[in-house]
């Protein structure tokens, strides 16, 4: 069928075509930056997550406190979720500042 088209007729329909989807392509990058600036202004009025402070307790009858950690240490465990008040006192009254988190150094003490 192609054989009795003019070439000059094939190669318009041919831009026709690439026009087509060129145009569906704006589309696409539009829609994406659209998500995009939609997701970012959502990060910005989100507010940022405090991670809290907890104090991880021994195990047995006396369940003393051992170590004070930033709120997500993955080290932490047996723990308490604490206020940053009472973080800064038990490393004050000699409870041990986790080595990985560095919760010492988070709250201002050294």
């Amino acid at each position: 069928m192609s054989e009795n088209v003019p070439r000059l007729e094939l190669l318009r329909f041919l831009r026709r075509v690439q026009e087509q989807q060129l145009q569906q392509t704006d589309r696409w990058i539009a829609q994406q930056e659209q998500r995009e600036a939609s997701e970012a202004r959502a990060a910005l009025a989100r507010p940022p997550v405090d991670p809290g402070w907890c104090v991880s307790y021994g195990i047995g009858a006396d369940r003393r406190p051992i170590e004070v950690h930033i709120g997500d240490c993955g080290m932490a465990k047996h723990r308490k979720v604490v206020s940053q008040e009472d973080a800064r006192r038990a490393i004050g009254e000699g409870v041990e500042a986790c080595q990985f988190c560095r919760p010492d150094t988070a709250l201002g003490l050294l």
